[in-house]
């Protein structure tokens, strides 16, 4: 039996001892390994399993002790997470970044922790860029630039972007996918529905395969930098008729799947009001026609850019007519809506701003929400239920109510669950889009303006009206259609100078109060 023992145990040596010299003689880094990178995932999916399952045990659902409790928990198992994509790379990290982004949808301990994977993406060796660029392009870097910055403008989860100068002096950012994303993004998709399902076996409560059916959906296209170079062009001519957009120029002759090259534009992030501030950038502005883009995108065209986070989106003084631009960056990922979808959605918002409960449930219902159109209503709102009923146009958001939406969301996590599973795939990215734009609002402190609802509403007249055109038979009904779009717009519009000159007045008594004082 010893003799045996001894002989497998040399055995198995052996067989380590040869799998580390070819590790090392092929120069593999052990994290591009699948087993390595689905034993990593599988042993923090049971850790975190098992806190949750046994950390509850012996304390009374409903008490203090118990929120306290889960609070913990909910922050161990987040910076687990947050561990575990920043050692899986790639794809862990680009869906991590979606959940971070979940602010009104899951608990904050999660969204706050996940935050930190916007700043925490891998860094390919230039060795890495000038071999991807060498399969793509067929050329040496020095054949292609007079120059190439070796330390790249800024790293993603799934490429970064380096500034280089072309022969006719041009400055353009190139951006490079890092090498092992492709290859790796399938094999890490399916390690996490397989995952995903098994802790939706222990926890029936659980139901986020939407999350990684999104991923499986959306990877591939976020991958191929050929179809983000179309995206992007293709909402500069839907936007042209907006000065304030500035959308970089696609250089197709140094673009592949995996190598985008554009013209090099810079800016401050669209969050930094230290920076505005500075550049003399006016922070209203930005957020009014950041909603008018977005107001266009989604109820218009049913065209949207849905990774506005503030890395995507730039603001800047034009160097030539001084004005200020909004850049809008990272067109890999974009949802088209379909008609059905988009005008439901449409007269859902109208319902939302104008009070109107009926419309709330009848179109919630549309859209799938089923019995749980309150808690969609508020979910898409990030509103709550008083709010909604009294009108999200005519209601401020206040700090209190901001508690109580994230408490909330913590509260019914089982039932938000089960609602982003009834809804249609459309709406999901529709829901992290709204989440980021809030996240800028907030951070600007311009959130829920008048001016915001007024865009919205204008958007959702003219999305209606021209579906509705779409349908008509006779000319006699198309001219009706217009004409009610029109009227509906003129009354949009002497509100807002009604609000204007209210704003004007309301400024000039405190100036004559403060001058009285002074």
């Amino acid at each position: 039996m010893a003799v045996r023992l001894l002989k497998v145990s040399s055995l198995a040596t052996a067989a380590f001892a040869s799998s580390g010299f070819y590790l090392y003689t092929k120069q593999l880094d052990i994290n591009d390994l699948s087993v390595i990178r689905f034993g990593r995932a599988a042993a923090t999916t049971v850790v975190i399993s098992y806190d949750y399952l046994t950390a509850f045990k012996h304390v009374e659902h409903g008490t203090q002790e118990y929120w306290t409790l889960k609070s913990e928990v909910h922050r161990r198992s987040a910076e687990r997470l947050r561990d575990l994509c920043c050692a899986n790379r790639g794809t862990f990290i680009k869906v991590g970044q979606h959940i971070g982004a979940l602010d009104y949808l899951l608990p904050e301990e999660y969204t706050s922790t996940l935050k930190v994977l916007h700043s925490r993406a891998p860094q390919s060796s230039m060795e890495e860029i000038q071999q991807v660029i060498r399969e793509d392009l067929g050329k040496e870097l020095s054949e292609l630039f007079v120059s190439f910055e070796e330390k790249p403008q800024g790293a993603a989860s799934l490429a970064q972007v380096h500034k280089a100068v072309l022969h006719d002096g041009k400055t353009v950012a190139v951006k490079v996918q890092h090498p092992k994303v492709q290859r790796q993004s399938s094999k890490d998709i399916m390690v996490m529905e397989v995952l995903v399902k098994a802790v939706h076996w222990l926890f029936p409560d659980f139901a986020f395969m939407w999350l990684v059916e999104e991923a499986k959906k959306n990877m591939p296209l976020e991958l191929d930098f050929v179809n983000e170079g179309r995206n992007a062009e293709r909402v500069a001519d839907m936007l042209s008729h907006f000065p304030f957009l500035k959308v970089p120029i696609i250089h197709w002759d140094l673009s592949t799947k995996r190598i985008l090259t554009m013209e090099f534009v810079e800016g401050g992030q669209v969050n930094d009001r230290e920076y505005m501030k500075k550049h003399g950038i006016d922070v209203n502005e930005i957020s009014e026609n950041l909603g008018k883009m977005y107001s266009e995108m989604i109820f218009v065209h049913g065209f949207v850019h849905c990774d506005p986070h503030p890395g995507n989106v730039l603001v800047r003084k034009c160097p030539w007519s001084q004005k200020t631009e909004i850049l809008l960056l990272d067109h890999g990922l974009y949802q088209v809506l379909q008609p059905d979808f988009r005008m439901d959605y449409c007269r859902l918002w109208m319902s939302l701003i104008n009070g109107d409960l009926p419309g709330v449930e009848r179109y919630s219902r549309r859209l799938g929400a089923g019995d749980l159109y309150p808690l969609f209503a508020c979910v898409l709102t990030a509103r709550s239920w008083n709010s909604v009923n009294a009108g999200i146009g005519s209601v401020p958001v206040t700090h209190a109510e901001d508690v109580e939406i994230r408490t909330n969301a913590a509260q019914y996590l089982p039932q938000i669950s089960d609602l982003l599973n009834r809804v249609p795939r459309q709406m999901l990215l529709l829901l992290k889009t709204n989440d980021l734009l809030r996240g800028i609002e907030t951070t600007l402190q311009t959130r829920a303006s008048s001016s915001s609802f007024i865009n919205m509403s204008r958007c959702c007249i003219r999305a209606v009206a021209r579906h509705k055109r779409s349908k008509a038979r006779s000319r006699r009904w198309r001219l009706q259609i217009t004409l009610t779009e029109s009227l509906s717009l003129w009354k949009l519009s002497v509100y807002e100078l009604l609000l204007w000159v209210r704003g004007l007045a309301v400024a000039r008594w405190l100036t004559a109060a403060l001058m009285f004082l002074h």
